[in-house]
């Protein structure tokens, strides 16, 4: 699934308010976009994202059934 596809399947089942989706995007394009970058930049856009990801804490925590 390229970030066009999962861009559309984040679209399609409204889960815009799922960040963690979000981050998947953001990681696939970034994927798409590594020949063109250096690795500096490469490296501090996928540290951005890290910290992004665990900033997110443990939300799934009392909401398990519904997310997983």
């Amino acid at each position: 699934m390229d970030s066009k596809e999962l861009a559309q399947y984040i679209e399609a089942t409204n889960s815009i308010s799922k960040p963690w989706l979000l981050v998947q995007l953001r990681l696939k394009k970034l994927q798409e976009r590594r020949a063109t970058l250096t690795d500096d930049v490469y490296n501090k856009e996928l540290e951005d994202i890290f910290q992004d990801l665990m900033n997110l804490g443990e939300w799934w925590r009392g909401i398990e059934d519904e997310v997983f």
